[in-house]
């Protein structure tokens, strides 16, 4: 009887023990904690919490600011160009900024314009005026006119035509040389020519001129083919001979310049090549054939009239639209 109470007290130690060693964990786990923060080392599961707390910040930040907040908390946490700096320094920019605020301003700028003038499916109406740059016996000067067809902005189809007859001028030092040397060089003469032509303009710029105006210009090249009208200037034996008009095929090929004043008028300056077979009268006076006509005409020679055109260019209708407008 007596060992019963006695294992019952015992019972009742074991059990006061076990609930003093629970009641005393919590504070030995915290002093432990402080001893190691104390000591510089970090709790146990403090990564965790500090990992989770981004996270619970950034959620109350979208539940409580909207999406806004929600990008920066995560913009923040990816590090982006600090931690790009972190790796590579090289790679960050480094300015000072109250030196750059301080740099004055370039005030050039710089844009891609459109076409000037657009003159795909516009009429060009070029009244001219020519004379010769490469004879320097006779000068055929003489008005033209040329109407050009634009069938893109850059390719044209056109005629032309030059008046050259009451022009025709024969130097007088060519004059003087027959008088005094009895020499004479075969001359001729024009009357008309026309042409049928194909335009290509390959160049598109501008220039600044007088300081204050920007001039618009494009260069094209121009070829085709037609006839002009010649004879011979009886200058071996004037008293006798007396030379017709006669038709010779006439290939052209040359370069010019518009330089545009406003969208639909512009100055023009053309050097064309002319190039025909030309019949020159006969250096010889066969003796009692002086009226024999067959006797008159001496060779044929492959002529070439470079002339140089200046004029205006007009063109039809005098305004248009751009596709894209400005």
């Amino acid at each position: 009887m007596k060992g019963k109470p006695e294992e019952e007290s015992m019972k009742k130690c074991r059990v006061g023990l076990l609930i003093a060693a629970l009641c005393s964990l919590p504070a030995s786990a915290w002093a432990q904690g402080a001893d190691r923060a104390a000591a510089g080392e970090k709790p146990a599961g403090a990564d965790d919490a500090a990992e989770a707390a981004p996270a619970e910040g950034a959620a109350e930040g979208a539940t409580e600011g909207g999406g806004e907040a929600a990008e920066g908390e995560a913009v923040e946490e990816g590090g982006g160009l600090e931690e790009i700096c972190k790796i590579d320094p090289a790679a960050c920019p480094n300015l000072d900024m109250e030196k750059e605020a301080a740099r004055p301003l370039r005030e050039d700028i710089y844009a891609v314009q459109q076409i000037f003038v657009i003159k795909s499916t516009r009429f060009e109406l070029n009244p001219y005026w020519s004379f010769t740059l490469n004879d320097q016996f006779i000068n055929h000067p003489a008005p033209g006119l040329a109407l050009n067809f634009y069938i893109s902005n850059v390719l044209a189809i056109g005629v032309n035509g030059n008046y050259y007859n009451p022009f025709n001028v024969d130097r007088e030092f060519n004059f003087l040389v027959r008088r005094s040397a009895r020499v004479a060089v075969p001359l001729s003469e024009y009357d008309w020519s026309a042409a049928f032509n194909f335009t290509y303009v390959p160049a598109f710029g501008k220039f600044s001129g007088f300081s204050d105006f920007i001039f618009q210009y494009d260069a094209y090249v121009v070829g085709g083919v037609g006839a002009i009208a010649t004879r011979p200037i009886p200058v071996i034996d004037p008293d006798n001979r007396g030379f017709e008009w006669e038709t010779n095929i006439a290939f052209n090929a040359g370069i010019g310049l518009h330089i545009f004043f406003n969208r639909w008028l512009a100055f023009t300056l053309e050097v064309r090549d002319y190039v025909f077979n030309d019949k020159l009268e006969n250096t010889n006076i066969p003796p009692g054939s002086e009226q024999d006509r067959d006797t008159w005409y001496g060779e044929t020679q492959l002529t070439n009239n470079v002339q140089a055109q200046m004029g205006i260019a007009i063109f039809f209708p005098l305004s248009f639209e751009y596709r894209l407008p400005k």
